[in-house]
């Protein structure tokens, strides 16, 4: 007999002054699922969606996600929140690959 046991990532979004949709919302989560299958002892993150008034990628995503003993961290600028998000999952992609590097070197 197995026992299973799931800890899901608690995920904050922020919009800043506005609402943002449900189908979003659910964008952002599934991305950053995504980020378990890189390392799985991910705690939780917060996102900060922002409209800026300046030039066309005028969509900012913030991303915080918070690892055990460390936070990384990402902000991109982009037409949509969607291919904001995209992106800064991607960054943080990469930053959590470096961070596993470093902690089975016994650097953090």
């Amino acid at each position: 007999m197995f026992h299973l046991t799931f800890i899901v990532m608690k995920v904050q979004v922020h919009a800043v002054h506005f609402s943002a949709d449900q189908k979003l919302i659910r964008f952002i989560r599934r991305k950053l699922d995504k980020l378990e299958t890189f390392y799985d002892r991910l705690v939780g993150s917060e996102v900060y969606l922002r409209l800026n008034n300046e030039g066309v990628d005028n969509k900012t995503v913030e991303i915080s996600l918070k690892v055990p003993g460390s936070r990384l961290f990402a902000k991109e600028q982009a037409r949509s929140f969607e291919a904001a998000t995209d992106m800064a999952t991607e960054a943080l992609r990469n930053q959590l690959k470096k961070f596993k590097t470093r902690l089975r070197a016994g650097r953090v």
